[in-house]
This record gives C-alpha cells, sequence and structure tokens, in this order.
C-alpha cells in the first residue's frame, strides 16, 4: 500500500509503526453549527481508507476530534443566551446524524477539547520549561517559532518569507509577541467567555495546542497517519508538528494525508455567493449515499467540484450497483439449491479478477475513483453471468463480492426491502389475534420482525401504537 505523503511530496511504501496496527487522528468540525458538504468530504475519503485498512487486516486506532470551544460557538452562545456547551451540544448531536447517515463510522474515540483541557496546560508547561515557549504580561502565553528549527517541514513556507511576506502569512495571535511569527498556545478570557484555571492566567487555550494533545492521549507520541482538509496544512498542523514534537521529542506522525477542495459549480463555497450547502440542504434532494458515491468518484487529493450536474451522474451511477444487487435478490427467491457447476465455479474465479483490480487501485493511495470503476466492471460481468437457472450458492457469491466492495467504499447497495404501513397494520392485526388466542409464541415472533424493520410497537390502553425507529 502507499500513500502520498505531504510531509515528503510523493508516494510512499506504508509501514506501521506497530505491525498489524494503524493509528490515525483526523482532524473534527467545530461545531457551532450543521455541518456543510466541504466537512463532508474528509469524514468521507478518510472513513474510507480507514474501513480499506480494517479490510487489509488492521487493527485500526481512529480518533477524530469535536472542537467545542472557539469564537464562532461562543458568538452563537452570546446570540441565544445560552451556554457555549448548550451550542456545541447541539451540533456535536446533530453533526453525529449527518455522519450516520453518511455512514460514516463513529470514530473510535471522538474527544472533545473542553473535556481535555488540563493535557493542554501540561503541554503547554512543558513547552515553556524547555524553552519552546514563553508568557506575556497580560498571561498570554506564544510558542516560539524560531526555536523549533524544521519549522514549514509539512507547509514547505521558509520562516524568513513568511515574515517578509506580510501578515496574511503569518500565524494568527495576539500582541506582545517576541517575534511576529510565534503563535498562541493559552489566552486571557474575555467578558461572556467560557474559562479555565492555568498558571499563567484565567483564560483557554489557542486552537492548535488541542490536536496534539489529544493524539498524544489516546494514540501515543508517535502516530502513523495525520489527515484533514489541505486548508489545515499551514498554519494547524504546521504547528501542531512544532508543539508536539518539540514537547516529546519524536517524530509526531509518519504520514500526512490531505484531502482537496470542494468547489460549487466551480466556485469557492461561501454565504455571500449564495452556493453555501450544508449535508442537510443536500439530504432533502438525494439519499445521502448519492453524496458519498460523489465524493469518492474522485481521488481525495484532487479538487472536486460539486453541481447538479455531478450529483445526478452519481445517483444513476450509484443505481447501477443496487439495481444489480436488488436483482441479485429477485433471483435468489426462487433459485435453485444445488452445487454449483463447472461453468459458475469458473465465473466465480473470474469475477475475483475485478477484486484485485479494485485493491489495486486502494493499494495506490486510496485510489477509489479507479475502485469504484472496478465494481462497475464487476457489476457488468454479474449481470451477464447469472440467470434464472443459477445456483443459489452462485448468486450468494457474486451478490457477496458486489456488497463487500461497496461495503469497503462505505455504499450501502443491499437495500432492505421497506415494509409498508398498510403490512404493518396487517401485522399487529394478525399479532392481537395471536395474543387472543394465547399464542404468544407468534406474537413474540411478529413483534421481532417488526423490530428487524425498525417498526417500534408499543402496547397502551387505547390500543397498539407504532412507529419507525
Amino acid at each position: 500500500m502507499k500513500i502520498y505523503n505531504t510531509l515528503s511530496r510523493q508516494k510512499e511504501e506504508f509501514v506501521p509503526l506497530e505491525e498489524g496496527k494503524v493509528s490515525m487522528y483526523v482532524c473534527g468540525p467545530t461545531v457551532y453549527n450543521l455541518i456543510h458538504i466541504g466537512n463532508a468530504r474528509p469524514m468521507i475519503v478518510f472513513d474510507t481508507a480507514r474501513r480499506y485498512m480494517e479490510h487489509k487486516g488492521y487493527a485500526v486506532n481512529y480518533v477524530s476530534n469535536f472542537t467545542d470551544v472557539d469564537d464562532k460557538i461562543i458568538r452563537k452562545a452570546n446570540e441565544e443566551g445560552v451556554d457555549p456547551s448548550v451550542i456545541s451540544e447541539r451540533y456535536i448531536a446533530e453533526c453525529r446524524k449527518d455522519m450516520q447517515a453518511l455512514n460514516v463510522k463513529p470514530a473510535t474515540v471522538h474527544p472533545k477539547a473542553t473535556e481535555e483541557i488540563g493535557g493542554m496546560i501540561d503541554m503547554i508547561r512543558s513547552l515553556i520549561d524547555k524553552g519552546h515557549a514563553y508568557t506575556a504580561q497580560d498571561g498570554t502565553v506564544y510558542f516560539k517559532t524560531r526555536s523549533f528549527k524544521p519549522y514549514g517541514k509539512l507547509s514547505h513556507k521558509n520562516l524568513d518569507d513568511l515574515r517578509s511576506g506580510g501578515r496574511s502569512l503569518l500565524v494568527s495571535g495576539e500582541e506582545q509577541k517576541q517575534d511576529p511569527l510565534d503563535f498562541v498556545l493559552w489566552k486571557p478570557k474575555k467578558e461572556g467567555e467560557p474559562y479555565w484555571e492555568s498558571p499563567w492566567c484565567e483564560g483557554r487555550p489557542g486552537w492548535h495546542i488541542e490536536c496534539s494533545v489529544m493524539s498524544r492521549k489516546y494514540l501515543g507520541e508517535e502516530i502513523d497517519i495525520h489527515a484533514g482538509g489541505e486548508d489545515l496544512i499551514f498554519p494547524h498542523h504546521e504547528n501542531e508538528i512544532a508543539q508536539s514534537e518539540a514537547a516529546n521529542g519524536k517524530e509526531f506522525a509518519k504520514y500526512w494525508m490531505h484531502n482537496g477542495f470542494l468547489n460549487i459549480d466551480n466556485k469557492k463555497m461561501s454565504k455571500s455567493e449564495g452556493n453555501f450547502f450544508t449535508v442537510r440542504d443536500i439530504g432533502e434532494k438525494y439519499d445521502l449515499q448519492v453524496l458519498r458515491f460523489f465524493m469518492l468518484s474522485a481521488h481525495y487529493r484532487s479538487p472536486l467540484n460539486f453541481s447538479a450536474e455531478l450529483m445526478e451522474a452519481a445517483s444513476n451511477g450509484l443505481d447501477r450497483i443496487v439495481t444489480s444487487v436488488t436483482n441479485l435478490n429477485f433471483l435468489l427467491k426462487n433459485a435453485q439449491d444445488r452445487e454449483m457447476t463447472e461453468e459458475e465455479k469458473k465465473l466465480i474465479e473470474e469475477a475475483k479478477e475485478y477484486i484485485v483490480k479494485f485493491d489495486e487501485a486502494m493499494d495506490d493511495d486510496f485510489n477509489t475513483a479507479d475502485a469504484i470503476s472496478a465494481i462497475f466492471e464487476l457489476v457488468k460481468f454479474v449481470n451477464t453471468s447469472v440467470s434464472g437457472d443459477s445456483a443459489s450458492v452462485f448468486l450468494h457469491a457474486m451478490k457477496d463480492e458486489i456488497v463487500l466492495l461497496s461495503d469497503i467504499c462505505g455504499l450501502i447497495v443491499d437495500k432492505k426491502e421497506e415494509i409498508l404501513d398498510t403490512q404493518i397494520e396487517e401485522l399487529i392485526q394478525e399479532r392481537q389475534e395471536a395474543r387472543k388466542a394465547r399464542n404468544f409464541a407468534r406474537a413474540d415472533e411478529i413483534r421481532d420482525t417488526l423490530a428487524a424493520q425498525g417498526i417500534i410497537l408499543e402496547d397502551t390502553r387505547e390500543g397498539v401504537k407504532w412507529k419507525r425507529a
């Protein structure tokens, strides 16, 4: 498996720090609103990378944070007259719903910045003790950027060029810096803001320190992969490297992965352009599996253009796979329960060629575009290989191969037949009659059947009520 490493700007053979295990940190969203489709891209592409590594047999420890203290969160809380935690918890819950709808697996751990303040204070104290940070008169703590000699190795920016390049390139921070390039680790509280006690002042951490601390706590001082959008390369990930390596004295991450930007109709997404879309907005028009399919239709490092036409193409593409599996399910209902013929065995072996193609694409820096092409080729092969006379074991094998490769991409293609309201009412009536006849085994069987379809029954004084889970 080869991964393009932003650090070296080339593809490198993936060799984990510990055999059979992968430690992976992916920068998560700042939770002050519903996530937009730009947030969704790294969630989807790195979830797919994780799924493929798990498919290859790796045990993946996948950590993705929620930034739950931030100027935007505080501003929204003040507008609503509530505590900032009310805002962050609300949108963490909404983010989880969107991730589930996108079929993004929950991280091994989803740490929150506000729950890791103690660790941040410890790391800042360590950086001060080692001469990499200093305290200003007002209690602000700055990282001494020039004290970390390799600074700029990820973004390939030169410190002197940054200094002469003007304020637009400088790392953000407050006044009182010893050097304009220094950045904030801890800042004093302001009126109406949440704050924590620290050795320097009552205040809160800078943004960059949280990921360094959470990565160290949940994955260790050295990790295999650190990932996020390419907009995070500088200054966020550059600053993470400086903090972590200065504090720990070890290489922070072996491989750095960054996904390309998402544009809308060839323009940068922004509210002022009127082309800003949340995941929920898209979910009103499309099954969010279509959005996931669309995101994977291009290589993760390539810029991706979002448009209605491309989403329609993605919808049609996903339908081709789903339809193939649906047809296989139909054939399976009346399939012959017999051993496979020699011809069917031969076809099974030929189908494996497409799995090899899929793996080759994914081994080449998670090339999902080519991997999906391999799925299409497999679907075409299966469609022309099966018939109403096929053995059930043959049909199952063909279906399993399509479902397996789709599942690695996080695509749900084996659609369960949705139970209709009229069918639910009929089953409830049958259950009532079974209970009257004291046939409790049948009554329980019906309840279980409905539960498996996501139908929850409630026995009330007014009768049986039901709802979809």
